[in-house]
């Protein structure tokens, strides 16, 4: 989700003209083992979920602007984009394939890279653009888990209700993997739309270990 928005957004520099759909599926049940009994397949089993989410974004020449931006149809702007990835993280999230299909691998120690080093990135990239933690009045991250997001609210202080979005998305309908943030986007939007001008922050994190943010603008 959050990485395929930045690839339409890099396309649509490019070609300010188009318009571009992102389109994303997942099917996290086909990950469950049926004859695995491990703590990390139960919670697998439990966390995830299936869904499907599509995403019309338009270059900036097709609203009459010439920046080269990519302008969601009844959304925000995409006005940057940043892809970290971890070094020696490689088995802290992702998969393994056998001959009974894909087997989810979650180490416990994600929380701790959110806590390491994920807040500081993310400072440094808000820096960038001049802004800090503080301006961003919309918070779209991806509910990977109820650990994670603790840790992504407690790193960055965020006030107590900032992730509520999210954590509704995880209740409703669990961590459907790159579905979920555009789920949560179009959540927000449904219920009321951030005032125009103000910042947005669109976040995940996915193996590799790595993050993806997106900085928008309403």
């Amino acid at each position: 989700g959050a990485a395929g928005l930045a690839r339409v957004h890099d396309h649509l520099r490019g070609h300010p003209d188009d318009t571009a759909v992102l389109l994303t599926v997942e099917l996290c049940s086909l990950t469950l083992q049926r004859g695995d009994s491990s703590r990390a397949n139960l919670v697998a089993g439990a966390l995830f979920g299936d869904g499907a989410a599509a995403l019309v974004a338009r270059g900036g020449n097709t609203d009459g602007d010439s920046s080269g931006a990519v302008a969601p149809a009844a959304g925000p702007r995409v006005v940057a984009t940043r892809s970290h990835l971890y070094p020696g993280t490689e088995r802290l999230l992702g998969w393994e394939i056998g001959a009974a299909g894909f087997r989810v691998v979650i180490d416990a120690g994600v929380p701790d890279i959110v806590r390491g080093h994920f807040g500081r990135h993310l400072r440094a990239f808000l820096a960038e653009h001049e802004l800090a933690v503080d301006d961003i009045g919309t918070w779209i991250c991806h509910p990977g888990g109820p650990r994670i997001l603790s840790a992504v609210s407690e790193t960055l202080g965020l006030p107590e209700d900032a992730l509520d979005c999210s954590r509704r998305s995880l209740a409703a309908v669990g961590n459907m993997s790159s579905v979920s943030v555009l789920h949560i986007l179009e959540g927000i939007r449904a219920r009321r739309a951030p005032e125009p001008g103000t910042w947005g922050l669109l976040l995940a994190m996915g193996p590799g270990f790595c993050s993806e943010l997106v900085l928008l603008r309403w």
